[in-house]
């Protein structure tokens, strides 16, 4: 089984540099409304970024979390690209993340790793 994460987005190609950087990954794809993001390998885990008419009218109901030594370098690394800072740091249940988002307005979180 090989996990794809599909984001619908208003303009895919301006979006996918943020997130091909977030991510370390490069544009692997692209055809009309679709920009396919991953290592190269394309058995492994990727991301498309999927053209839609709609705009984004609430939060997400899901969201990516990604996993940081620093999360506070890591989320200054991502405000680089683009991101917005929304909230935190959050501590809860001995782990802390900081809320932010693409420069669609899509949330992700940086969050502290897991050992």
């Amino acid at each position: 089984m090989k996990l794809v994460t599909v984001l619908d987005c208003k303009d895919p190609r301006a979006l996918a540099p943020f997130w091909a950087g977030a991510l370390g990954y490069k544009e692997v794809a692209a055809a009309g409304q679709y920009v396919v993001l991953g290592t190269g390998d394309r058995t492994q885990h990727e991301m498309i970024l999927q053209g839609v008419a709609e705009p984004k009218a609430a939060k997400n109901r899901m969201h990516l979390d990604l996993h940081a030594a620093d999360i506070e370098a890591e989320a200054e690394r991502l405000i680089g690209l683009g991101a917005t800072r929304l909230e935190g740091p959050i501590n809860e249940w001995g782990e802390s993340w900081i809320v932010l988002a693409d420069p669609e307005g899509n949330e992700l979180c940086v969050c502290t790793m897991r050992h």
